[in-house]
């Protein structure tokens, strides 16, 4: 013989049907007076928010640190791109310097070394032709 369902028990079941997120229904059709309980609530409602405050901090800082990720892969790719174009108006092929995106320093410092020897190389020559000119 089947057992007999209690009126409490039918409650319970209508309150799973009509409220599956698991808050008791009884809190919504009669609040809780009790001071404690609230204060309780509260609190548990400030963790979340703390939680989610914390988390959305974190999803920000993961997002700034990708897009600054992004910003400096295409920053390298953009000094490649110049490096190669200014290796073939030269006329010579990359070699594996200019493919090193580590070693882009090192061939600035050496490159700006020979522009200033051949600067003022130039100078010297201009300011010799200035004086043989002078001379007559």
């Amino acid at each position: 013989m089947a057992k007999p369902v209690t009126p409490q028990e039918m409650f319970d079941m209508w309150q799973k049907m009509v409220n599956p997120g698991a808050y008791p229904l009884q809190s919504l059709m009669f609040p809780v007076l009790d001071p404690e309980e609230i204060e309780k609530k509260i609190s548990e409602l400030e963790v979340v928010e703390h939680w989610l405050k914390a988390n959305l901090n974190m999803l920000g800082l993961t997002i700034k640190s990708l897009q600054y990720r992004r910003a400096m892969l295409k920053g390298g790719a953009k000094f490649r791109e110049e490096m190669a174009a200014g290796n073939e108006s030269k006329g010579a092929a990359p070699g594996p310097a200019a493919e090193n995106p580590a070693m882009w320093a090192w061939n600035m410092m050496a490159n700006a070394g020979k522009n200033g020897m051949d600067a003022a190389q130039a100078a010297r020559r201009k300011a010799a032709k200035a004086r043989t000119k002078k001379k007559p």
